[in-house]
């Protein structure tokens, strides 16, 4: 087995390293040395996206918006989860352009390249003043950034989990629109805030690597109500 080289890196708004690791198959994106995600353990991105078109249930041209990236794990779940609907639109929102870079060249394979996908528009860009301006734009909203209501990678991405930005979030779903938020742990006080903001809520907690192993890890759904 071979040690860990590093492929590239790039400054964070706050100072942080957010790097992308290579360990023979295995991928790996640090901030300041804090595992942030791998192509090892992505279950439970893949079951954002699975639960979240689950709850929303068959619509006509569906429109998706997935707030994060990554390794495009859940951009992949939610392109196959509407195989069906050559008239669907996936959007994807990505603060890095480094990371859409890094699924563009070493990453794509290990989600079947997910932005080559024609359904597939990609925005390079905080997806929090992007949700401001949809009012009413979106079927579904996934949001997987940074680490869940408490922010690893980025500070301001806190707002997106306060009130004021779940309010934001609700008013770009469409009438019985959905809004599913990956989290690295369960959040009694933010599931009170999806509540309080208009939500129907359920709370998941699903492994974080495919076939039901590993960690667990928490998605937060929330019907508009």
């Amino acid at each position: 087995m071979h040690k860990s080289r590093i492929l590239d890196s790039v400054l964070t708004p706050d100072g942080r390293e957010l790097v992308l690791y290579q360990r023979d198959d295995l991928f790996t994106i640090r901030v300041d040395d804090v595992e942030l995600m791998s192509n090892r353990a992505y279950g439970s991105e893949e079951k954002l996206a699975r639960l979240g078109l689950a709850v929303l249930g068959p619509r006509p041209a569906t429109r998706v918006l997935v707030g994060g990236l990554g390794m495009g794990f859940t951009l992949r779940s939610v392109l196959d989860g509407l195989a069906d609907q050559e008239d669907a639109t996936v959007v994807v929102a990505e603060l890095f352009p480094t990371v859409v870079e890094w699924s563009r060249t070493w990453l794509g394979r290990l989600a079947n390249h997910p932005l080559d996908d024609p359904r597939v528009q990609v925005v390079t860009g905080d997806v929090g003043p992007l949700l401001a301006g949809s009012a009413q734009a979106f079927d579904l909203v996934l949001l997987d950034v940074d680490n869940g209501p408490e922010p690893l990678t980025l500070d301001a991405n806190h707002y997106l989990y306060t009130q004021r930005g779940i309010a934001t979030m609700r008013n770009a779903l469409r009438p019985g629109g959905v809004a599913a938020v990956w989290s690295a742990s369960h959040d009694i006080h933010f599931a009170d805030r999806l509540h309080r903001g208009g939500f129907e809520v359920e709370v998941h907690q699903v492994s974080a690597r495919p076939g039901g192993k590993g960690d667990r890890h928490v998605i937060f759904i929330g019907r508009r109500e």
